[in-house]
């Protein structure tokens, strides 16, 4: 029988440390401390792969990915919306809109291509299910042009913007796009989201021989996991201004800033598919990276969408055509990429590419 030691001691201070030293920053502010912030703040986005990977070991895919997703994508709209509130303005007309976009290309680019490259690297070829990265993109193509790109067509409105009762009406289609992926995706076709390697395994008897956290373990690792992704978007909100303080002295442009939370808050999605890859599951990585674009557009901006026109803050969602070239470009390589049901080495390096022509040209516009 495989032996597991699930929950280490580490997992469980590390994330409550953060906490402890996040509140005493009101006492301790200084340049050392934000050290240790930092420090803090990268151990608590390990510890959210760990407790992550500990319960979808025991809920099974695609239900593990699903639950990191959505918790992640809840906290990303905690954080767009607080940062909407606290300053009302045309200074955050846009910031659902880029935030939403940076996240959709870091893991559209960054995430799915480093998975594809350190996959092939190791067993040359990996594959997947067809059928449900088909219906994860057509979903997210979908939703994709309906709150990035239609806004700029609409005559309603200018400068991207929709008016609020379009706004409302596409926030519903979107929801219900996602709603209705998640349905396919854990009871109407579950299967189309589980690995070959998976299936062949399930068929054989020593399955039964592999241990798997109790429910105990799995109901610390929930409550820890919520921990962790608390404390890494407050900490990422606080450092937000050292990280700006830093951007601003070299000569970059302040929108860079938002790409570096967005990046800090979608770490522990992106650590824990570079693992799910490294072991040769390159469907996770996929469940995790499409599950998260989809809900950062399916759940975020009906979210922020509604906040918005409850208290009559202005959003802009219509992208410009630099962002609209990149954006389609990614989605085209994706899409012929992933049509065979294979991975190979040039696919995940092009998607790398485009990802780093994504960062030099936010850095120098």
């Amino acid at each position: 029988m495989i032996k597991k030691k699930y929950l280490m001691m580490w997992t469980i201070v590390v994330p409550i440390l953060a906490w402890i030293f996040y509140f005493a920053n009101a006492v301790f502010s200084s340049g050392y401390y934000s050290v240790i912030l930092a420090v803090l703040l990268l151990g608590s986005v390990l510890t959210a792969v760990y407790h992550s990977e500990v319960i979808a070991q025991r809920l099974g895919e695609p239900f593990g990915t699903l639950l990191l997703a959505f918790a992640i994508t809840v906290i990303e709209v905690g954080l767009i919306i607080s940062i909407m509130m606290g300053a009302k303005g045309l200074e955050t007309v846009t910031l659902a809109r880029d935030t939403v976009f940076a996240a959709v290309m870091i893991i559209l680019t960054g995430i799915i291509g480093s998975c594809i490259v350190t996959g092939s690297i190791r067993y040359r070829e990996q594959t997947f299910t067809l059928q449900g990265v088909s219906t994860a993109l057509i979903t997210l193509t979908a939703v994709v042009a309906f709150v990035l790109i239609l806004p700029n067509y609409t005559i309603s409105h200018s400068g991207g913007e929709y008016t609020s009762f379009q706004l409302i009406f596409i926030a519903l289609i979107s929801l219900a796009l996602y709603l209705g992926f998640t349905m396919v995706q854990t009871i109407r076709h579950r299967s189309f989201f589980i690995s070959p390697q998976n299936k062949l395994l399930a068929g054989q008897k020593d399955q039964k021989d592999i241990d798997e956290p109790s429910w105990k373990q799995v109901y610390i690792s929930c409550f820890m996991l919520i921990l962790c992704l608390g404390i890494v978007v407050l900490m990422a909100k606080l450092l937000s201004k050292d990280v700006e303080h830093i951007v601003i002295s070299l000569g970059a442009p302040k929108s860079i800033v938002g790409v570096i939370i967005a990046g800090i808050v979608l770490l522990p999605e992106g650590l824990a598919a570079l693992r799910a890859a490294k072991n040769d599951q390159i469907q996770t990585s996929l469940n995790l990276a499409f599950g998260s674009a989809l809900a950062s557009i399916g759940l975020s901006i009906p979210a922020i969408a509604i906040i918005s026109v409850i208290s009559g803050i202005r959003m802009t969602l219509g992208i410009d055509i630099k962002s609209t070239l990149l954006l389609g470009l990614s989605l085209f390589i994706i899409t012929v990429s992933l049509a065979t049901g294979k991975t190979n080495i040039m696919q995940g390096v092009v998607l790398v590419g485009i990802f780093l022509i994504y960062l030099f040209i936010t850095v120098f516009p």
